[in-house]
């Protein structure tokens, strides 16, 4: 009977052991499938970083303004575009003339006097922005642009 009792002990001390793996193995189991959908949930709740800029630069140009008190006056400006997408960057580039053209020809009949006012600049830069969203031509859709800044600002 001894050897009965011997053989029953074994057999509970393995299944105990079988029992402790299988729920070692569940709870580590566990633990790497929530391990993975905590790490899937906060690389789906990081925002995604914001794509980088794109800017155009126009190269400065030299406007002559009409004359007031104190003479025949100049403007010198240079102006940077934001733009929406490379297919707008690459519109613009392509017509650097007109956009060049469009830009130069609002500035006929405007006073030193206005464009230095506080509101003047900010009145030129939304009629820049307007001239320039209009399409280039038939075939080609508007540029989408963001903003226009002005990088160099001179009235003398």
């Amino acid at each position: 009977m001894s050897a009965t009792k011997f053989g029953s002990s074994k057999m509970l001390m393995l299944v105990l052991a079988l029992a402790t793996l299988a729920l070692a193995g569940a709870g580590m189991a566990l633990y790497v499938l929530m391990g993975a959908r905590s790490s899937e949930a906060a690389t789906a709740a990081a925002p995604e970083a914001p794509p980088p800029p794109i800017f155009v630069r126009i190269e400065p140009f030299t406007v002559n303004l009409p004359e007031d008190n104190y003479g025949p006056r100049l403007l010198y400006t240079g102006l940077s575009l934001k733009v929406a997408d490379e297919r707008s960057r690459q519109a613009l580039v392509e017509h650097m003339p007109q956009v060049r053209s469009r830009l130069l020809m609002l500035f006929p009949g405007r006073k030193a006097a206005e464009l230095t006012a506080p509101g003047g600049k900010e009145a030129l830069l939304a009629e820049m922005r307007a001239v320039l969203q209009a399409p280039f031509s038939s075939v080609h859709a508007a540029p989408a642009i963001e903003d226009v800044l002005f990088t160099e600002f001179i009235v003398q």
